[in-house]
């Protein structure tokens, strides 16, 4: 006896017609033609049924905080770290919870059931701190938050940061954070990752480290990343976000640098939405993308996510917690429009930022969590293209979240009475 049965599921990897049974939280079962009886049943019709979205890089602090206490006029990276500066004072805890909480609800609807969030711990008060982790514990039933303890200005340029990191991670933040291309000097940069990583080595802890936000080609923190993460044995447990700089470095240097990358298995994680915005603001014409060498990473055999980095803060204006926009974005910048290169940016908002989170009992076999998401989609590929709607959304086998199908009533002669906006095929 299943609890619940999901049937006529169309699976990311191209199986049409599976079957999915459920029974205490897990998925026991995926086969064609499932026999047994369940407390419910779900019919899919044919539709896409994924393991849940995630978020690899993300801003929970900030998030909706946007025009407090005034609006980022330029756009540009810099006075939103100047902003953030302007409005951390001014941080009640309380409202802190009260916007994760909210945004938190947004990802559910999305399906979106695990994030890793940076927390900046440059505030002797560390309020964020405790506020994120009080907002973890609270949405652990149905919502993953992974904390990365992240000095965003600078673990050895912001007075007390180092030990303000310490205290955080004593506190129960789960990874290490850091940004090399905001201390002072290359030389700092370099220093500021060397003992980040040495820290994480000690604790047992991953790395998850903003490295080369820049659109300086010689900024170089990736290869000492890369070398740390070999020094110290570190290999799939370090993560590079953002690498912006990768867009503006010379071929040569990348052809020696993807491979130290590829050596010490470091992940990726790129943020189209906010690279494309906050990158290239220096140039006129012709005027660089921003995002890093995303295509050639993977083909590299590296582990390349997405993130959404930010929504509605002092860094971008827009976003509602849709991981599919994301992608969308993600494959437009990086040029990844054939089939594969589709499916590629869907995986890199599932199967891969799972894989950098180190999620256990994340996937689509049996034993792993019953974590899935059924979309107005027939494949990957379509529910990029349509942004798809999250029909259902279930958290260990419950329902958390529904929605029903998207479509557009018409009134024209001799036309259908409504679109769904997907391609009817046969």
């Amino acid at each position: 006896m299943f609890d619940l049965i999901l049937r006529r599921a169309t699976l990311p990897d191209g199986r049409s017609g599976i079957d999915i049974g459920i029974r205490g939280g897990q998925i026991t079962a995926v086969e064609a033609n499932l026999v047994g009886e369940a407390a419910a049943e779900i019919d899919a019709t044919g539709r896409l049924v994924s393991p849940p979205f995630v978020d690899a890089h993300f801003h929970m602090d900030s998030t909706l905080s946007y025009g407090l206490p005034r609006v980022n006029q330029s756009g540009t990276l810099l006075e939103g770290i100047a902003l953030w500066g302007e409005l951390k004072p001014q941080l009640v805890q309380d409202a802190i919870i009260e916007r994760a909480l909210a945004y938190c609800d947004w990802a559910v609807g999305r399906g979106l059931l695990a994030i890793r969030s940076h927390v900046d711990i440059c505030d002797p008060r560390l309020l964020a701190t405790e506020a994120l982790l009080d907002v973890k514990k609270r949405v652990a039933p149905y919502l993953d938050l992974q904390l990365v303890a992240f000095p965003q200005d600078g673990v050895l340029r912001a007075p007390g940061a180092k030990e303000l990191l310490i205290r955080a991670l004593d506190m129960g933040v789960d990874v290490v954070g850091g940004i090399p291309h905001f201390e002072r000097t290359m030389a700092d940069g370099a220093a500021s990752v060397r003992l980040l990583c040495e820290t994480a080595a000690e604790r047992g802890l991953l790395v998850d480290m903003h490295c080369d936000e820049s659109d300086d080609p010689l900024s170089r923190h990736v290869e000492t990343l890369a070398y740390e993460t070999q020094r110290l044995g570190l290999h799939g447990r370090v993560t590079g976000s953002h690498l912006t700089s990768m867009h503006s470095m010379d071929n040569y240097y990348v052809s020696k640098l993807i491979p130290l990358m590829a050596e010490a298995r470091l992940g990726v994680i790129a943020n189209p939405l906010i690279n494309i915005v906050l990158q290239g603001r220096h140039d006129t014409y012709p005027k660089r993308r921003g995002m890093t060498r995303v295509p050639e990473l993977m083909a590299a055999g590296l582990t390349v996510a997405f993130g959404h980095d930010c929504v509605m803060d002092p860094w971008y204006p827009l976003g509602s917690g849709d991981m599919l926009e994301v992608a969308h974005m993600g494959l437009h910048v990086g040029q990844m429009t054939g089939q594969d290169g589709i499916k590629a940016a869907f995986d890199a908002v599932t199967i891969n930022p799972a894989r950098l989170l180190h999620l256990d009992g994340y996937g689509l076999e049996p034993g792993c969590n019953a974590d899935l998401v059924v979309l107005q989609a027939g494949s990957a590929v379509e529910a990029i293209r349509t942004r798809a709607a999250r029909l259902f959304v279930l958290r260990r086998g419950r329902i958390v979240s529904r929605c029903e199908p998207v479509q557009a009533k018409l009134d024209l002669p001799g036309r259908p009475e409504a679109v769904d906006f997907l391609l009817k095929r046969g």
